[in-house]
């Protein structure tokens, strides 16, 4: 699928992918966030080599250092927005219930989703739905967040919040973000954008 790749991003950028469907760019943003393991070649991190540890090894790799904003958000609608954004940080166990609650508050504060905190995901907008979904990928303060067509289902006014939210994130927070996106206006607004076709890295 993928040939002759070879990239670094660097720490705070905001880089795009873009290029027509087929092109392989959701197959690279899958291999560097850890969730495709089939290539040849070797993936980095911070100087340390993913490449070649195990599925346990890279799955607390990701809970740690990666967060990820997929095309349609996957709340649990039976959960509450609030709970919904501190299920990964219960999952890695690092802090008190009352300490998640509280960072799980502040990253929805963040998205100004947080008036919204203790009702049903399900009865949010999806413009708001994303933007919790957001929030849950920033529980654990990711280095990395990774965007898989984020803007794919909403409408332009949405999409350009979740567009300026990416953009806060790398320059005032220090995130790096990496975002596959069929949306121009999304991917003008990131540091660079990396064109693909066939496979390969064009321009």
């Amino acid at each position: 699928v993928l040939k002759n790749i070879s990239l670094d991003v660097k720490a705070g950028e905001f880089m795009t992918i873009v290029g027509k469907s087929g092109c392989g760019k959701s197959t690279l943003l899958y291999i560097l966030g850890t969730l495709d393991t089939d290539y040849e070649g070797q993936l980095f991190f911070n100087d340390e080599l993913l490449s070649g540890k195990s599925q346990d090894q890279l799955s607390a790799f990701r809970n740690k250092h990666l967060g990820f904003v997929f095309q349609f958000h996957f709340l649990l609608p039976e959960f509450t927005v609030l709970e919904n954004v501190m299920l990964p940080a219960m999952k890695l166990g690092q802090y008190s219930h009352k300490e998640i609650e509280e960072r799980a508050y502040q990253k929805l504060k963040m998205v100004d989703v947080h008036e919204q905190a203790l009702k049903a995901s399900s009865k949010l907008s999806g413009g708001q739905q994303q933007r919790v979904a957001i929030a849950r990928a920033l529980i654990n303060d990711p280095d990395l967040l990774i965007g898989d067509e984020p803007t794919g289902n909403l409408d332009s006014a949405n999409s350009k919040r979740i567009q300026e939210i990416f953009k806060q994130l790398s320059e005032e927070f220090g995130k790096t973000v990496i975002a596959v996106t069929h949306d121009t206006e999304f991917a003008s607004h990131s540091h660079r954008t990396i064109h693909m076709a066939d496979g390969e890295i064009v321009d």
